[in-house]
């Protein structure tokens, strides 16, 4: 991915940070300066550090989930809106592609449920003693299973969009699938532009984002299944077969 860098190497996976996701930190930092001087700025800068931590530590859920079935990950790339795991090839199997997609926000949860026993250990999720360090943690507990629920959205590229694959393949085949999945991820998309204009222009933005990742996976099963059809042809009768006799 162009304007990325490599900042760390985990377990063989190149850590990438796009040049844009310093904007950021920059701008909610600069934000929280103006409403509440140098410590408001830095907290803000921390929590938007820490979720990425989170975001990260998904991504490798997925790739850690892949290895097991043989797929490599040659990187992982932090964008401002999100991280991407960069898998070298889709699993063949609908299970595997299921637990491949569940495995991320599966990590969400754990550090959730992580967060929610030490909050709980020390004087409750909404009481105890007051402090800079429980107030992140409460901000990143709400983070954790916001993402859980936010990524598990049926529609393309979230993961909820793989499940919803994953289970479809089991009894219509993959390319079958992935158009069904396609189209529901497109459907949701219109209705987040829809809410968009009534309510957040944001959810216009994930819309166009939700819209054209569906495009994208649906182009790239066709492609996959062209390619399937041309290796088994070339496997039953030869190249001759294709482009005639030489």
């Amino acid at each position: 991915m162009k304007w990325s860098y490599r900042i760390a190497r985990v377990s063989g996976i190149d850590v990438r940070l796009h040049a844009t996701f310093l904007l950021l930190p920059l701008w909610f930092g600069y934000t929280d300066w103006q409403r509440g001087g140098w410590p408001a700025a830095m907290a803000s800068v921390v929590f938007i550090l820490a979720l990425f931590f989170c975001v990260l530590l998904h991504e490798f859920g997925h790739a850690m989930a892949g290895r097991r079935y043989g797929i490599r990950t040659p990187d992982i790339t932090l964008l401002p809106i999100g991280g991407v795991a960069r898998m070298e090839n889709i699993p063949d199997k609908p299970i595997q592609e299921l637990v491949i997609a569940v495995a991320g926000p599966a990590v969400n949860v754990g550090i959730g449920g992580i967060l929610a026993l030490i909050l709980v250990g020390t004087g409750g999720i909404s009481g105890g003693p007051e402090s800079g360090v429980r107030d992140l943690m409460r901000s990143l507990l709400m983070v954790n299973f916001g993402l859980v629920a936010f990524n598990m959205i049926p529609a393309f590229p979230m993961d909820g969009g793989r499940v919803l694959r994953a289970l479809l393949a089991m009894g219509f085949g993959h390319l079958q699938a992935t158009r069904i999945a396609a189209r529901t991820g497109q459907v949701i998309a219109v209705l987040f532009a829809g809410a968009g204009f009534f309510w957040n222009p944001m959810l216009v933005l994930i819309a166009l984002f939700v819209f054209g990742g569906a495009k994208q996976e649906l182009d790239y099963a066709m492609q996959r299944e062209e390619f399937r059809r041309l290796r088994e042809r070339l496997a039953e009768g030869g190249p001759e077969d294709l482009f005639g006799p030489k």
